[in-house]
């Protein structure tokens, strides 16, 4: 079994002792024009403080609007930014692909819509001393009320199925070693993919702890997760993986 644990009072680094030595930031972006220079600038200006041997791979999954644009402009400023253009394949496409394009010893995501704040990494760094993987949940879920009743009872499917015991299983604010994700690499392409990565990551018995993280309401760009699409594409790979998911 994995070692589980849930935090409410961060540790501090000096308390730890435990410095970050290097990171990849993966940050899956469609559509994201408004906000993704600020996104990606925030964490350049947090991670020079924290973690100076960074990257920071955002996944341009086919976006129709200047995402690609500014993101070649950012790179051309900073060679650490690192874009990986691909056509659209959905959010567990585009995360795949950045896992696939991180480096450094430790890798961290967060979804580029401006939801979370990049300083409160320095929340989950600590914990990195004693575990292997931690996980973010929203304290307070800054969505309308259909998304979080779908959010609940996908939760509550989930853990049904994998006894998982995961408060906040599609929180996009996790930091794995770098080892321990490329067991877990998973296959998904749509919003299985967290659940799929926990699974595999809970039978290899990877230790982690789950540590509060703010949300912040959505204020640019469109959201995708709540789309009928994706949600049937999601329950299709549900049972598709889950006899194999159960065995692994």
């Amino acid at each position: 079994m994995s070692t589980q644990m849930d935090v409410t009072t961060p540790r501090s680094v000096a308390a730890t002792g435990f410095v970050l030595p290097s990171v990849s930031i993966v940050l899956p972006a469609y559509n994201e024009e408004d906000i993704i220079e600020a996104v990606v600038q925030n964490c350049c200006d947090f991670l020079e403080g924290v973690c100076p041997d960074y990257e920071i791979v955002v996944v341009n999954d086919g976006s129709k609007d200047k995402t690609g644009e500014i993101l070649d402009r950012l790179q051309a400023a900073n060679p650490k930014v690192k874009p990986v253009h691909q056509a659209n394949t959905g959010y567990g496409g585009a995360l795949q692909a950045g896992f696939k394009n991180a480096h450094k010893e430790y890798v961290f995501f967060m979804d580029s819509d401006n939801q979370f704040d990049i300083t409160e990494l320095e929340k989950l760094i600590p914990h990195l001393g004693s575990v292997d993987v931690v996980l973010g949940y929203r304290e307070q879920r800054q969505d309308h009320m259909g998304r979080k009743f779908n959010a609940l009872g996908w939760r509550t499917l989930v853990n049904l199925l994998f006894n998982l015991g995961v408060r906040d299983i599609d929180c996009a604010f996790k930091i794995f070693k770098h080892d321990k994700l490329q067991m877990a690499l998973p296959e998904s392409e749509g919003a299985m993919i967290n659940t799929e990565m926990l699974v595999k990551l809970k039978r290899r018995k990877t230790s982690w702890v789950e540590v509060p993280v703010t949300h912040y309401p959505r204020l640019g760009g469109k959201s995708t997760g709540a789309n009928v699409g994706v949600i049937i594409k999601a329950f299709k790979e549900l049972l598709k993986l889950h006899g194999k998911l159960k065995n692994f």
